[in-house]
């Protein structure tokens, strides 16, 4: 594959605790992924996308650093990620990792030198305040795990930040000396072999100089600490200066022709924009999110395409993400009877797709009870509705005891969805020509296999029926058409603007049948994927 493999490639995400447990300690592991990777060259994916596997107390499951260049005992050891790099490699997939630039771990080495003393000399590779005069901290600002931003040391009496848990320290990127340390962690990993990084909140790394309190907004819905979590996040994250960091970070990784793909949390398709950089030398894939808040109906989903579409820069790489382990499964969100129909616009829009480990099977949040519950976020801020959980239970292989992610004696960290024992799994589905496995295999086989499904034009087909969306994609002399009913009742399309010859290359519903251009009938929910002439 060429070095912008990513411009027609897709993404896994492996939440590497929920994919395969090779140990039986409940927990998923690196050598899980290893024993399953053929399984991952099955599926006609391009790359896998690791979340942290880096030493870590496990506060944050992983996003709270402990060393950056090592692997956790949990999930294995470096000689274990680098058998996973080559046999990965070995099958054509390419391997991202999680890189969490805001804040370390609390038992980081630097973090305990620096709350040691005020004047150790990594006392400012974190953010430091006095208190108020009367004690309180230094402003307003909220964390995204509940409570203030804020936590006093009695040791040295000063507040350090932290946006989320407390055992998560912001470090200082304004300290040129953090700057540099963390351009070395980039580097060890991509002097390993690796092709990417994913980096997690990674507009948040800069603060305003003067940390001023953030203006608190109305309406505030995120519980008892409602008046912190929810203000306005003008002063704290998404700050002008982050650009220059962008800039050095693209040069890094494209001394070794590899990928930056920025968790960037914005909701307009402006604001994404600024981060592919004023001459695309920023983030390679500045991720697109949109689509997750947004319900599934054919104008809204429509309108925000367009939209996005509309405000990238020229040359600009697209993306859409789904689903992923910060938010609900979008089968569940949007109903069983449309992920596969999800999963085709998905997968034809233009642009770069992230998919989210089980999404090919169907697999559905799960409920967890509140005293199941590990999440810092909805523990934090007293809130189940705020957990993670739900959407990061363990992969369901089999329908064995524990669904083939560990051994029967184990207990996996989250308890599995209890549909594992109803064919959703790997098992089930393997032998099934009509399950959403065998579905989504065939659509990434097309998407690979016809340039215009992953880098041809792209243009809706303007249609005035408020269930239906369809568009075009073109390349190379071949025209495909998506046409989707988000609907629940049967829908007839007339597409003969598309000339006479239309036949169904996929349909969700796997119904072959002849077509009529001017009368294409859709099932309620179903998506087609038509070949134009």
């Amino acid at each position: 594959m060429t070095t912008d493999w990513w411009r027609r490639g897709v993404v896994y995400q492996i939440y590497p605790r929920s994919f395969m447990d090779s140990n039986g300690d409940g927990v998923g592991d690196l050598a899980g992924i290893l024993h399953r990777i053929d399984y991952l060259a099955s599926l006609g994916i391009d790359a896998i996308w690791i979340s942290p596997i880096y030493p870590s107390p496990m506060a944050d499951f992983g996003y709270d650093v402990a060393d950056y260049t090592d692997i956790h005992p949990l999930f294995g050891d470096l000689e274990t990620f680098d058998k996973l790099l080559a046999a990965a490699h070995d099958r054509g997939l390419k391997v991202i990792l999680d890189w969490v630039p805001n804040h370390s771990s609390d038992e980081h080495p630097w973090f305990v030198e620096s709350r040691s003393s005020k004047d150790n000399p990594k006392r400012d590779w974190y953010i430091w305040k006095d208190p108020k005069p009367d004690g309180s901290p230094p402003n307003n600002w909220g964390a995204f795990f509940g409570g203030r931003a804020w936590e006093l040391d009695p040791t040295t009496g000063q507040y350090y930040l932290h946006l989320f848990h407390k055992k998560q320290p912001d470090l200082n990127w304004r300290n040129p000396e953090v700057v540099e340390a963390m351009h070395d962690t980039l580097r060890f990993w991509l002097d390993r072999g690796i092709d990417g990084f994913r980096m997690d909140v990674v507009t948040f790394i800069i603060k305003h100089q003067d940390f001023p309190d953030n203006p608190i907004q109305d309406n505030a819905l995120w519980g008892e600490f409602a008046e912190l979590a929810n203000q306005e996040h003008k002063y704290n994250i998404n700050q002008p200066e982050v650009h220059g960091y962008f800039r050095e970070f693209r040069k890094i990784v494209d001394e070794y022709q590899a990928v930056s793909i920025g968790e960037t949390w914005f909701f307009d398709p402006v604001e994404i924009a600024p981060y592919y950089g004023e001459n695309l030398d920023e983030l390679h894939i500045p991720f697109n999110f949109m689509l997750m808040k947004e319900a599934w109906n054919a104008v809204g989903m429509r309108e925000n395409i367009r939209a996005y579409y509309a405000a990238l820069p020229e040359g600009a790489q697209p993306n859409f993400v789904l689903g992923s382990h910060d938010e609900h499964r979008f089968a569940t969100r949007y109903g069983y009877e449309n992920h596969r129909s999800a999963a085709l616009m998905l997968l034809t829009l233009r642009g770069t797709p992230t998919l989210y480990y089980g999404d090919e099977l169907g697999m559905v949040d799960a409920d967890i009870p509140v005293d199941k519950m590990v999440d810092p976020q909805g523990i934090g801020n007293n809130n189940p509705e705020l957990s993670r959980d739900p959407e990061r239970t363990p992969m369901q292989w089999d329908t064995s005891p524990n669904a083939g992610f560990s051994i029967p004696d184990a207990e996996p960290w989250l308890p599995i969805h209890p549909n594992y024992q109803e064919g959703i799994t790997v098992a089930d589905q393997e032998s099934d020509p009509q399950s959403t496995l065998a579905f989504y295999r065939q659509l990434l086989s097309l998407r690979r296999e016809h340039t215009a499904l992953h880098t041809g034009d792209f243009a809706f087909i303007e249609i005035s029926n408020d269930q239906i969306m369809a568009f075009t994609r073109q390349a190379e002399g071949e025209t495909f058409a998506t046409v989707i009913n988000f609907g629940d009742t049967q829908q007839t399309v007339d597409l003969s603007d598309l000339g006479t010859a239309l036949t169904v290359a996929l349909s969700t519903q796997f119904h072959q049948r002849d077509l009529d251009a001017a009368a294409v009938v859709l099932a309620p929910h179903e998506g087609v994927l038509l070949r134009v002439g």
